[in-house]
């Protein structure tokens, strides 16, 4: 009779089994892939930012420099 029990309470336990390691395994997998896409966005955002902003610089101290030199140019003259 105990052996019944057991063998019915373990195969109706089964599907709840599956249903939390399936919930478990889910809410693991968001928590590594949101950390993951943090991580990449973060590095990505990163050096895209900073190529940005680096070109930028280096279009503006070019514009700049010629601007002063086509003044001190013409201020010569």
């Amino acid at each position: 009779m105990i052996k019944y029990i057991m063998k019915l309470t373990e195969e109706h336990l089964k599907p709840v089994r599956a249903q939390v390691y399936d919930q478990v395994g889910d809410q693991v997998w968001y928590q590594v892939w949101d950390q993951v896409r943090d991580q990449v966005y973060r590095q990505v955002y990163g050096q895209v930012r900073d190529q940005v902003r680096d070109q930028v610089m280096d279009q503006v101290r070019y514009q700049v420099a010629v601007q002063v030199d086509d003044q001190v140019y013409y201020e010569i003259d």
